[in-house]
């Protein structure tokens, strides 16, 4: 049970026990209807445990509850009421709680003749029960706290709406920062590379296989950053690239000469969009690693679909040895970091047989 039930249940408790004892003090003539004016003294107090779930039910029952023991002889005040009119005030129903004290206040008389016959007698008892006094501090109290939590909600609310604007600013600035410093460069690459190759092909002459390797570089840079831009700029509408883009990787992977090859294992499932991208700059990174680095003939790339767990391992022929000791490079800081954050591990080391092996286990949630 949380604080705010158990408080609500202490008040409650408390009322109905102070109801209880004013019942019991005050001198009244004795009769056969006392027991039900002590219940509906304790059932009055009790409710007040709703009062946050149910505020309107509370102002009925607390009312009729007043009416009943007005009615039986017993001279107690209305204050479980007020604590109703406090509560349906503070939940927004005014004009409703308003129409309710009236009613009450013309009904109190009314049921204390029931039992002292007496009109005046029963005017006065009614008066002592709830005084309009009570009833306008009950009540703008409630209206005090329901406006307090109303401008605490805007102002959180108006908190949220700056920090997103705030980021949605910053997205901007870091988008007009890429495109100011990488856009002319990365485009010069991709024309020199574009027009070098076009050259040598009017010419007759053969291609270099590096050439065409930083021509294809220059595009797909060129893509990346176009992509990375509008991402920045609307989060929220560029697709970004995951597991449906490794075959291509692959693929642009042989144009470098490198035996490149795919596996793709388990039955192909939906993946969180966390997972799909880092799986995609794991393969990105690892074959980049091996064309610049690893000297090596072959590469295979293996992709498992497991029930709780997707598996990725890419393997080369190069010559990272087991007894080849060097400091990771930020490519391989950066893959950690990325498959850390999503609760998997990843192992990036030399083989026994020679070349190199970067190992990720990520963990897929099937039920979110």
């Amino acid at each position: 049970m949380s604080r705010e039930r158990i408080a609500d249940w202490a008040i409650a408790a408390g009322v109905a026990a102070a109801l209880l004892a004013t019942g019991l003090s005050k001198q009244h003539t004795a009769s056969d209807l006392d027991p039900i004016g002590y219940a509906l003294l304790i059932v009055g107090g009790l409710a007040l445990a709703a009062r946050r779930t149910a505020p309107l039910a509370v102002l009925a029952v607390t009312g009729l509850c007043a009416l009943g023991y007005q009615a039986v002889g017993f001279d107690v005040p209305a204050v479980a009421f007020l604590f109703a009119v406090y509560a349906a005030v503070r939940a927004g129903h005014r004009w409703i709680t308003v129409a309710a004290s009236v009613t009450l206040l013309a009904a109190l008389p009314l049921a204390a003749l029931a039992s002292l016959h007496d009109t005046g007698a029963a005017f006065a008892q009614a008066r002592d029960a709830l005084e309009i006094a009570w009833l306008i501090a009950a009540g703008a109290a409630g209206e005090a706290i329901r406006q307090a939590e109303r401008r605490a909600d805007e102002a959180e609310r108006t908190r949220e709406e700056t920090a997103r604007r705030r980021a949605d600013e910053e997205r901007l600035h870091i988008a007009r920062e890429l495109h100011d410093s990488l856009t002319h460069q990365i485009s010069v690459i991709k024309v020199q590379s574009e027009a070098a190759v076009h050259v040598a092909r009017k010419r007759g002459a053969e291609v270099p296989e590096a050439l065409l390797a930083i021509r294809q570089a220059g595009r797909e840079a060129a893509r990346e950053l176009r992509a990375t831009l509008e991402a920045l700029r609307d989060d929220s509408t560029t697709p970004p690239q995951g597991l449906a883009h490794v075959p291509e990787l692959v693929a642009r992977a042989r144009t470098t000469g490198l035996d490149a090859s795919l596996t793709i294992e388990g039955q192909r499932q939906d993946v969180p969009a966390a997972v799909d991208r880092t799986v995609y700059r794991i393969v990105q990174e690892s074959l980049t690693n091996v064309a610049r680095h690893a000297a090596a003939a072959t590469a295979s790339v293996r992709i498992d679909y497991r029930p709780d767990t997707l598996v990725v391992r890419v393997d080369d022929d190069g010559t990272a040895t087991t007894n080849t000791t060097s400091a990771p490079g930020v490519g391989l800081l950066g893959m950690r970091e990325r498959v850390t954050a999503l609760g998997g591990h990843l192992r990036a080391a030399p083989r026994s047989e020679g070349g190199f092996s970067v190992h990720a286990e990520l963990p897929v949630d099937r039920t979110s």
